[in-house]
């Protein structure tokens, strides 16, 4: 059994900074890739990006490109969201994710991953 926390959310201002990390455990814990979502009060949850875990290949939604950094920490089981300029609009639940089994579903989609955290707020204030 795979488990993800979420830890680094909070209150930030506009144009501020936050970085969320994840800590997986496991006995056996190696991921296809992991991913980060959010979703936001009335809205459906959205990816932000992703990371694959051998090659270190990165994927970041387009409204959150050139601001948010995704990477990993393979020897901690570890994977970090560094989020820069943020911006009311990132206000939202962010959650990890990891994908374990192989799949046709693209990475950007939630029905990639297998096991998921149980988030972290994530608060931008003008």
């Amino acid at each position: 059994q795979v488990q993800l926390v979420e830890s680094g959310g909070g209150l930030a201002q506009s144009g501020g900074s936050l970085r969320l990390s994840c800590a997986a455990s496991g006995r056996t814990f190696r991921p296809s890739a992991m991913g980060w979502f959010r979703q936001a009060p009335g809205k459906e949850r959205e990816f932000v990006a992703t990371i694959s875990w051998d090659s270190g290949n990165t994927h970041e939604a387009d409204s959150v490109k050139g601001r948010f950094t995704i990477s990993r920490d393979n020897a901690k089981n570890m994977v970090y969201l560094q989020m820069n300029s943020l911006k009311p609009e990132d206000t939202a639940v962010y959650t990890c994710a990891a994908q374990v089994k192989w799949t046709l579903a693209t990475v950007i989609s939630p029905t990639a991953y297998d096991y998921w955290g149980q988030g972290t707020q994530v608060t931008v204030s003008s």
